[in-house]
């Protein structure tokens, strides 16, 4: 019947013969253009795949360069010390090693410039294709395209994310633009402290967090057999600490008994921040003047110390926004308490309470006001396991794992001018590279 036509889009002859129109492109979907693009996906993965791994060897190979220069450099000062003792054939040897570490280090220079422009001749590669596809896809069926564009945006997350870990090693950006700690680089060991004692396990070193002007490269030490702090020694630059030749060495017990206890102490803006002996406080031993004062805590408690230190009662910290105390208190019953310090009136200006016990960290450091806090997995491994972020008053539960080099560390403090976590272990001086997830919005 006709009126099943009704509606179509054909016509019917007179001879009852039904023609239908059907619409065809006038050009044909370029497939071959689409599988050369596929085909350059793949090409360009396993290139990101090539630096990914550069990029963790460059790691490696910093923390094995920095400890060939460490020892070679300790060589070359006893050489100094004592030239006669050593014969032309070992001298011979020490300048070989010093060449083979030159080598090295060049070589590694080389390598870190290429892979730089490698990253950005693939960040060029990526751009064209993308806007070929886009071309593609504004000519042609999107369906077709979709797939490989889909594969092309997993390329450039890919490549963001390299590049970011290749800047965060090489150009580190000093802010607090990031979304938190993802995790540490393994733990870079400089050497024994300057006592040359492995009994000096109550100690602590690093870098003015807020330095003066014309002190940006100083680093300071403090250590001894029990958990009294009397003595601290400052360090020109870092060569200056490896070699042992302090620029002075303070003492809190002369000409005034101004000594502490518990070794978790910080220096920023040249002032020794430390927990008074008696009266049980706060206190700042101002380097420049050589004076001390101190400060009581409002209901903080003696009773509860870290897990690895007894009189760890004070926990002085510093990030990016200024100087922090952590402690507990008999109202909190044991939990850790964060207080901000104004450091003009040298007095607390504000304070929040966590949910963690205090007794069962190892550690605490702060990060854009931000509170870690670390404890023992076992002998060799450590892991940051409660944060709490005074932006959001809001305390979590998290597991970043990291290396420890030595089981039992009496000392660790993150330092905003370089982003990296000082730690005192077992005697060592001992530190780690920080790495930080992508802004979070």
């Amino acid at each position: 019947p006709v009126d099943l036509w009704t509606g179509r889009n054909g016509t019917v002859d007179p001879g009852d013969q039904c023609s239908c129109g059907a619409f065809l492109s006038g050009t044909i979907f370029p497939m071959g253009e689409l599988v050369q693009l596929e085909q350059t996906a793949v090409q360009i993965s396993q290139k990101l795949e090539l630096e990914i791994i550069k990029v963790d060897m460059y790691e490696s190979k910093l923390t094995i360069y920095m400890e060939k220069v460490v020892n070679l450099t300790l060589v070359i000062k006893m050489m100094e010390d004592d030239p006669d003792s050593y014969s032309e054939l070992y001298i011979q040897e020490v300048k070989i090693q010093i060449k083979q570490v030159e080598a090295l280090i060049l070589e590694l220079q080389a390598s870190i410039q290429t892979s730089s422009s490698v990253l950005i001749t693939i960040r060029k590669e990526i751009t064209v294709i993308i806007v070929e596809l886009t071309k593609l896809e504004t000519k042609y069926d999107k369906n077709l395209v979709l797939v490989t564009r889909r594969e092309y945006i997993k390329l450039q997350q890919k490549l963001d994310e390299c590049e970011r870990r290749h800047n965060e090693i090489f150009n580190p950006n000093i802010s607090c633009n990031h979304g938190g700690i993802s995790r540490l680089s393994k733990p870079i060991i400089s050497q024994l402290n300057a006592n040359l004692g492995t009994g000096h396990i109550y100690g602590g070193w690093g870098k003015d967090s807020h330095p003066l002007p014309g002190t940006e490269n100083r680093y300071w030490y403090s250590a001894a057999t029990t958990t009294v702090v009397r003595y601290m020694s400052v360090y020109s630059d870092y060569y200056k600490l490896i070699m042992r030749q302090a620029m002075k060495t303070y003492d809190l017990l002369s000409p005034k008994n101004w000594q502490g206890t518990g070794n978790n102490y910080i220096i920023r803006a040249n002032t020794f921040y430390y927990q008074y002996a008696s009266p049980f406080s706060m206190a700042k031993f101002n380097i420049t003047s050589q004076t001390a004062e101190y400060r009581a805590v409002s209901g903080a408690s003696s009773r509860f110390s870290y897990h690895y230190s007894d009189n760890q009662n004070l926990d002085f910290a510093a990030d990016e926004s200024g100087l922090w105390v952590m402690y507990a208190t008999e109202a909190s019953k044991g939990k850790l308490v964060l207080g901000k310090i104004d450091e003009a009136a040298f007095a607390l200006k504000q304070v929040w309470q966590t949910s963690v016990y205090k007794p069962s960290v190892g550690n605490a450091f702060m990060v854009c006001g931000v509170l870690y806090t670390t404890r023992s997995v076992d002998t060799k491994t450590e892991e940051i396991f409660y944060t709490y972020d005074t932006h959001t008053q809001k305390g979590l539960y998290v597991s970043i794992p990291f290396e420890k080099f030595q089981e039992r560390y009496t000392y660790l403090d993150y330092n905003p001018t370089d982003q990296k976590l000082y730690m005192y272990n077992n005697g060592y001086y001992v530190s780690y590279h920080v790495w930080f997830n992508q802004n979070q919005s």
